[in-house]
């Protein structure tokens, strides 16, 4: 008999960075595992073995013209953690191929962060750090004027999914009254977390933190504008920590320029961010690079997640700790790869 393939492209990550020994270990007690990760694995590599693959860990592309010619294929598992428009989700959803990621391994690292940074703007730790070095400090009363107390602010979520639930548990001992926009989402699911779901334009008038995690999609670009960004209220502290595409970026420092709000800032445009980017000069900003989710701990959370459910997968189980694509959701993302940190 045939030893089943498994096909490991898992790039931007490696699994040396994903996958501790014992867990690697497992992964290779499942099949032949055909890897590369110096670069994406060639088109004729993939065609050659598509017949005897069971499994694909990465961001392969996989149209309907190659699961045709893959009829052993059991699961696509995207360790990178984005559902990119590079996979024919319907068919597989038609065929039984799980196509699944672990990308709930970084909303506790992301929320933790996010949380810190909240603190920070509220206060204005670092703001009375970077005057204090430059002999501008006040002391007492004085030091505050521009500073609030994050207990009991009211707080705004615009996104609930993996990161904005974790985040809501989170915040829970500060008495945070929360309210949520997501628009994919019923109001009871917002609910049952002691929120309310609330619309866009609410969230934005009425919070004095607000945490963006939504989701890029092919509605949403650059949807918190200029406009947006005026209807918050001076001095709000706003945490940019999912995907940059979500904001106008150049209305956003604006709006930090102007005074207008504070904003942590763990996602770009582009990255990694120029040298002379004038983004590096603005006050009123903390700025973080792309580094909140990537914690050593959370990367192996994804090689145990991931091999876990292939595990499953291959005994003919569904799979329980990855999320699966929707298709009608996941043909609607606008992602592209991240950082391996």
């Amino acid at each position: 008999m045939t030893e089943p393939v498994i096909l490991v492209d898992p790039l931007p990550r490696t699994l040396d960075l994903i996958m501790e020994p014992d867990v690697r270990a497992r992964l290779e007690r499942l099949g032949r595992l055909v890897i590369s990760e110096d670069k994406p694995m060639d088109a004729a590599t993939i065609d050659a073995l598509l017949p005897e693959t069971v499994l694909i860990f990465g961001q392969t592309d996989m149209p309907r013209e190659r699961l045709d010619r893959a009829p052993k294929l059991k699961a696509i598992i995207n360790v990178e953690s984005n559902f990119l428009p590079n996979v024919d989700y319907e068919a597989c959803q038609q065929r039984g191929i799980a196509v699944i990621t672990p990308g709930s391994a970084f909303a506790s690292p992301v929320a933790e962060a996010a949380l810190g940074l909240a603190l920070d703007l509220a206060r204005g730790i670092t703001a009375a750090d970077r005057a204090f070095r430059a002999g501008k400090e006040e002391y007492g009363l004085a030091g505050n004027r521009d500073t609030f107390r994050f207990a009991g602010a009211p707080v705004g979520l615009i996104g609930f999914g993996d990161l904005g639930r974790t985040l809501r548990d989170l915040i829970r001992p500060f008495r945070n009254p929360v309210k949520v926009y997501d628009p994919w989402l019923p109001a009871e699911i917002i609910e049952r977390s002691d929120c309310m779901a609330a619309s866009l334009d609410e969230v934005l008038a009425t919070s004095k933190v607000i945490f963006v995690f939504a989701s890029v999609t092919s509605e949403n670009q650059h949807f918190i504008g200029a406009a947006e960004f005026a209807r918050m209220q001076k001095g709000t502290a706003f945490l940019l920590m999912s995907r940059a595409a979500v904001v106008d970026f150049p209305a956003m420092l604006e709006a930090i320029e102007s005074g207008h709000i504070t904003a942590a800032v763990d996602v770009f445009p582009e990255e990694p961010v120029a040298p002379d980017d004038p983004v590096r000069q603005i006050e009123g900003m903390i700025l973080s690079a792309h580094r909140t989710g990537g914690t050593v701990d959370a990367l192996y959370a994804i090689g145990r997640m991931a091999v876990a459910d292939a595990e499953l997968i291959l005994r003919g189980l569904p799979p329980q700790l990855c999320r699966r694509a929707d298709p009608a959701i996941a043909s609607r993302l606008r992602s592209k790869p991240v950082s391996v940190t």
